[in-house]
């Protein structure tokens, strides 16, 4: 399936100051696949190393890092001439083989004719950890589960995705009904490529649910394999309440869902954990609006969103068959759905958000974007009844150019005020729209 990062793994390629690449990413996301597509599709051949099954091949990188040796070494692992330009490296699961991680340094200082990309499932937690990083001397993208275009994509629906993802709204109305109910497909799948490829090749959600359940599993076992013994039980205790805590009408997550008298501190290296394995993401609270937003959240205020919304679903053994009713999938969880699906499109698509509230009087707005000229408040309805008291109560006490509502009805631009209502389907679109 074609995946968009693609695009720029090309423009990476025909860079004139192309550096080593690292693809971050959580596991199973299609890192991995991808490096490798990307090496059939634009190399003459493709050398590639996974340190976790050739853990004696750390040892080319850890004597010193003369690259001549080193790719000496690497030609005679893969049994093929590596070649300048013609041949791509990947190095993966990077984070198990430090020494390599660091030598990037030095193919990009002493041989930068080479192309070499690598990418690891666990690298935030290994530089948590002090792993030495290149600094200045790699390139670095992030590769996330399919976003809803990939989806549709991914469905055959090429001209559909196009028309998707160039944000064309009066061109996308006529198709309104058919992308809420792909939409809603996708609720259930989420965008974990192995999902995703399941589903259209069986049409069954439930196996889409049970090849969830054996990805859950996985990231469970990298919990024992990966984490500090003292750290795996917290660990699995956040990791498993999220939906729970999603759920919540105030989401920001607390801690005493967890135990009585539970505080951050105590948790705060397993949520470092959790967000370096790419599992879950904060989302800051301001209750000041001043730019940026990134000098006024607050850092002990957030709410918590996991890495996928197909996974959310089936950790909330939310049942498949929901998809056939109108609109039980969105208002779900108090919502929780069609909120997790705005975050992974807003991160999908390069953006930062954070949340506002204030206590007295009690008023939320459920994402805010800083675009450097502008702060965009976004608020998320599950249902068509886009009625928002605090969305109001925001506008009236902060000057704002823009904002959105975004639900399940068909777009509306604004005829008095600056809100605009928004197709929950074009939400990544959002800070785009001129």
């Amino acid at each position: 399936m074609h995946r968009n990062l693609l695009n720029k793994l090309i423009t990476w390629k025909k860079s004139k100051t192309r550096k080593p690449l690292i693809i971050e990413g959580a596991r199973q996301v299609g890192k991995t696949w991808l490096l490798q597509e990307f090496g059939r599709m634009e190399y003459e051949n493709t050398a590639y190393v996974n340190f976790d099954q050739s853990h004696p091949l750390a040892d080319l990188f850890t004597l010193d890092y003369d690259i001549e040796r080193i790719i000496n070494g690497l030609e005679v692992y893969v049994e093929q001439k590596i070649s300048p330009g013609t041949t791509l490296i990947i190095l993966d699961e990077i984070q198990e083989c430090p020494a390599a991680l660091a030598s990037l340094k030095y193919f990009y200082e002493n041989a930068p004719d080479y192309h070499i990309a690598v990418a690891g499932s666990l690298l935030g937690i290994t530089l948590h950890e002090g792993v030495s990083f290149p600094v200045g001397k790699v390139n670095t993208l992030h590769l996330y589960p399919l976003n809803f275009a990939e989806f549709v994509r991914a469905t055959g629906k090429t001209k559909l995705a196009d028309t998707l993802e160039s944000g064309s709204i009066i061109d996308l109305q006529p198709f309104h009904s058919t992308l809420l109910d792909l939409l809603k497909k996708y609720l259930i799948t989420g965008g974990m490529p192995e999902v995703v490829q399941n589903y259209l090749t069986e049409g069954n959600m439930l196996q889409t649910r049970a090849v969830q359940a054996q990805i859950l599993s996985d990231y469970d076992h990298d919990f024992s394999k990966h984490a500090p013994v003292s750290q795996v039980p917290k660990i699995r205790e956040l990791f498993h309440i999220l939906p729970a805590e999603l759920a919540k009408e105030n989401k920001k997550f607390l801690f005493n869902m967890l135990k009585t008298g539970a505080r951050a501190a105590e948790y705060e290296n397993a949520i470092l954990w959790l967000e370096g394995a790419g599992l879950a993401t904060r989302v800051h609270r301001v209750s000041t609006i001043k730019r940026p937003l990134s000098f006024y959240y607050e850092k002990e205020a957030f709410k918590f969103y996991l890495l996928d919304v197909g996974l959310l679903g089936a950790m909330a053994n939310l049942l498949p068959e929901v998809v056939l009713e109108k609109d039980r999938l969105f208002s779900e969880f108090n919502g929780a759905m069609a909120e997790q699906f705005v975050f992974q499109e807003l991160v999908a698509a390069g953006q930062t958000p954070y949340y506002y509230r204030k206590d007295k009087p009690a008023r939320e707005v459920d994402f805010l974007l800083d675009l450097g000229n502008e702060i965009i408040p976004i608020e998320v309805k599950a249902g068509t009844n886009t009625t928002s008291a605090s969305l109001g109560a925001y506008l009236a006490e902060n000057a704002t150019k823009r904002a959105y509502k975004v639900s399940q009805r068909e777009y509306r631009q604004h005829q008095t005020g600056c809100v605009d209502y928004l197709p929950l389907y074009l939400a990544g679109k959002i800070g785009k729209f001129s």
